[in-house]
């Protein structure tokens, strides 16, 4: 079985050969390595390897591996978050990526206004309509990211989705597409976003090919979780 050290420079590697097909540079992409179910020696371990952001999914388990390790990395919250979480958050993350409506953004601002800070946040949109999974309609990403212009301690930085789970990677292609000309539609109407959190093990590299900044990847580095 590989090492995550070999994982992590493999997934560092195919993100290189991604970005050069797509002519960019391969330093305008950062690594979110999923550390959601992975115990703490093996994010340690990452750590060792060269990973230097951490993604989480949930508050209380991230809390305590935060307590844990410290910040020698970044962390930041990708899974669904509860507005009764929020004042957690605020303190744990250096970012999160899974903000999506007004009423969180809201409570997500006052928190961070209590803390004295600012917190770099993205939307969430859910670009495939599937119940079962969180983010805001197309529909209503403009009017969130209005809101969160003005709010003084949030700083809107890009936006993020999770398309359907495909075998074929190629069949991502659309959605990160249309998050791409979102993000570029909401440029030109003054929202300055620079970030698209998009791509998992399975289709990272579709997901650099059509901009992705960040690119949240855990099986391929830790494996497959425990059920």
């Amino acid at each position: 079985m590989p090492s995550i050290k070999e994982n992590y420079l493999k997934v560092m590697e195919r993100a290189e050969r991604a970005a050069h097909k797509a002519g960019r540079n391969p330093g305008e992409i950062k690594l979110v390595a999923v550390s959601k179910t992975v115990e703490v020696a093996r994010i340690k371990e990452a750590i060792e390897a060269g990973v230097s952001i951490f993604g989480e999914n949930y508050v209380q388990e991230a809390q305590k591996k935060i307590e844990e390790i410290g910040r020698p990395v970044s962390w930041h919250f990708i899974g669904h978050l509860q507005s009764n979480k929020a004042k957690y958050a605020v303190s744990l993350f250096d970012m999160i990526h899974s903000l999506d409506s007004i009423p969180l953004a809201e409570e997500l601002n006052r928190r961070v206004e209590k803390e004295g800070q600012t917190v770099k946040v993205m939307i969430e949109v859910n670009l495939s309509g599937e119940t079962t999974k969180f983010g805001t309609e197309e529909a209503k990403a403009f009017d969130i990211a209005r809101r969160v212009v003005n709010l003084s301690h949030l700083s809107l930085v890009g936006l993020m989705t999770m398309p359907p789970y495909f075998d074929d990677p190629r069949l991502s292609r659309p959605y990160y597409i249309r998050l791409r000309e979102l993000k570029e539609k909401m440029v030109r109407e003054g929202i300055p976003l620079r970030e698209l959190s998009m791509g998992m093990s399975n289709d990272f590299e579709v997901a650099i090919e059509e901009g992705a900044t960040y690119v949240r990847v855990g099986t391929a580095i830790f494996g497959e979780r425990k059920k």
